[in-house]
C-alpha cells in the first residue's frame, strides 16, 4: 500500500553507483595493464570488457545525475497524493470451472 509520500522519502543511489563505478573502472583499467604486461591476453582481454561496461554504466549514471531531479528527487519535490479507497479500475470476476477445481481426475491414495 503507497503512503504518497514516497517521492520526497526515497533516495536514488546514483551518488554510491557513480563511486562504484569509478573504483570498478580503475581496477579493470588496472588490470588490463598488468595482464597485458605479464602477457595474459585472455584476462587482459576480460579486464577490458569489464573496463568498457564500466564506461558505459559510468556514461548512464553521468546522464541520469545531469538530468536532475526526475531521477533524483530532492526534498522540495512534494509527494503524490495517496490512492483512493478501491482499485482505479472495477475488479474482475474470478472464473472457476464447474466442478470447483482445475483438476478433475480421481483422486489418487491418501496416505494416512
Amino acid at each position: 500500500m503507497r503512503t504518497g509520500s514516497e517521492p520526497s522519502t526515497a533516495r536514488s543511489a546514483l551518488r554510491a553507483r557513480f563511486w562504484l563505478s569509478v573504483w570498478g573502472l580503475s581496477w579493470a583499467a588496472f588490470g588490463t595493464a598488468a595482464f597485458a604486461l605479464a602477457g595474459r591476453t585472455g584476462w587482459a582481454a576480460a579486464c577490458g570488457a569489464l573496463w568498457l561496461v564500466a564506461t558505459v554504466d559510468l556514461a548512464v549514471i553521468l546522464r541520469h545525475l545531469r538530468q536532475g531531479p526526475h531521477y533524483q528527487p530532492g526534498r522540495d519535490i512534494p509527494p503524490y497524493p495517496p490512492p483512493e479507497d478501491g482499485p482505479p479500475y472495477p475488479r474482475p470476476p474470478r472464473h472457476r470451472p464447474p466442478g470447483g477445481g482445475p483438476y478433475q481426475g480421481r483422486p489418487g491414495p491418501r496416505h494416512p
